[in-house]
């Protein structure tokens, strides 16, 4: 099967969903659009009346309205008219009482995303309007270090993962109130057929789109802002037929990442990420544009990236590909045709296997099958950055028509088994393997 067959079997999997033509209005509910109250109560008796009445669309005019945790309900579409915004709570109270979700690639209890779904199906996020997180130096995003006074995740995090480890049942793994893991803004987890469209999202306490465990993912034409510590744009996590185009993003981490559980986790889990589709997108700042990885124990394969436009001097890079002999996982068929990158930091290329922990595990990652093809580049430090294991070197890398310039370092290439390039030019020079 050709890659554009490939391609297209996958789209064709990936249905929006519809929903009956009944519309439930926020304010009829008694939700303030002054933004002065708070209108928690308000917008979740409009979801909840829309899915008691067998499907539906919660509207939020113009205005701004206040609220805390939300949860979507199968069969109802959240609609955010332009000119209207939710302005998250900043009071960690408010995403209380505490839900199955993910930190970092492991399963815990802890605060509810702002946004929250679970074992749901038709699900949408629709409309022009914003959804500010409200995370800044003051709330949310101290507790990554803990500045400003605050306290900091280190501990949490380190309790969290040593849980992991040790096989502790998810229901033990209780954090929430008196702990200081960041929830994230919007997660589906363990749903089907969801659409997320139009919406800007801002400011979220860590990452922005993370659907978990869901198949059926349509992200279009979303702008993703954010700059606090791990706000990645969209991550879909051990997810399937994944469909993300046309959206903006400028982030304080990567803009996509794609992942699949960390560790003991996610292979006790052992759900890959697979067919996803990432096109026609922009993306200006952030560690990464398109990046696998590196919580990917689960595996990943059939990642297609095509036609997206990357431009910021801090975009670190373009293509990420990122894990250890902790994470392990095998990382397989990636495709990145038809990429402009027209300014970035490091690396336009990354293939990387000393990320953090580096070759201290006994979980071999196997990264094979990694084709570029008509990639046109200008700026950063290196052109293609191979960082691999003697043990398990990186096989089936292949870069073809691509046009690589302004880069400092052409190539670094650590432990890569018959590297294919063809019509491959760096800094003007030709790299032929067929020639050598």
């Amino acid at each position: 099967m050709t890659l554009n067959r490939k391609k297209e079997e996958i789209l064709r999997q990936i249905t929006v969903p519809v929903f009956p033509n009944r519309h439930f209005d926020v304010t009829e509910f008694g939700a303030d659009a002054s933004g002065k109250a708070d209108s928690t109560a308000s917008i979740q008796q409009a979801i909840d009346e829309a899915y008691q009445a067998g499907g539906g669309t919660a509207i939020l005019p113009k205005g701004v309205f206040r609220s805390g945790a939300l949860r979507l309900k199968s069969n109802v579409e959240l609609h955010i008219e332009q000119g209207a915004a939710i302005k998250f709570s900043q009071n960690p109270n408010d995403y209380l009482p505490v839900v199955l979700t993910r930190f970092e690639g492991v399963e815990l209890y802890n605060y509810s995303p702002l946004i929250y779904a679970y074992e749901a199906e038709n699900i949408a996020l629709t409309g022009k309007g914003t959804l500010d997180g409200q995370g800044d130096e003051e709330h949310w995003w101290p507790w990554k270090r803990g500045t400003n006074g605050q306290p900091s995740q280190e501990k949490d995090r380190d309790a969290l993962f040593e849980m992991a480890e040790r096989n502790v049942p998810v229901e033990e793994r209780r954090f929430g109130k008196g702990h200081y893991l960041r929830p994230n803004f919007i997660q589906p987890y363990r749903c089907q057929n969801i659409l997320i469209k139009d919406v800007t999202v801002l400011n979220s306490p860590m990452w922005q789109v993370h659907p978990v465990l869901c198949e059926n993912v349509t992200v279009d034409g979303v702008k993703v802002v954010g700059h606090g510590p791990n706000t990645d744009g969209v991550n879909p996590e051990s997810c399937k037929n994944v469909v993300i185009k046309h959206c903006h993003f400028d982030n304080g981490d990567d803009c996509i990442a794609v992942k699949s559980g960390r560790n003991a986790d996610g292979r006790r889990i052992n759900i890959p990420a697979e067919n996803i589709i990432i096109e026609n997108n922009e993306m200006k700042d952030g560690h990464g544009g398109v990046t696998i990885g590196s919580e990917i124990s689960g595996g990943v394969k059939n990642i297609f990236a095509e036609g997206n436009l990357m431009d910021s001097p801090n975009l670190d890079r373009a293509l990420r590909i990122k894990t250890n002999s902790v994470r392990g996982g095998i990382l397989k068929n990636i495709y990145f045709h038809k990429n402009v990158v027209k300014s970035l930091k490091r690396e336009v290329i990354a293939i990387d296997m000393e990320y953090e922990e580096g070759d201290a595990g006994n979980f071999k990652p196997v990264v094979r099958d990694i084709e570029v093809d008509q990639l046109k580049s200008t700026g950063g430090q290196y052109g293609i950055r191979v960082l691999a294991y003697d043990h398990s070197p990186v096989t089936g890398l292949k870069v073809t028509d691509s046009k690589i310039d302004g880069v400092e370092i052409p190539m670094e290439l650590k432990n890569v088994k018959d590297p294919v390039f063809l019509n491959l030019y760096i800094n003007g020079k030709r790299y032929d393997s067929s020639e050598q």
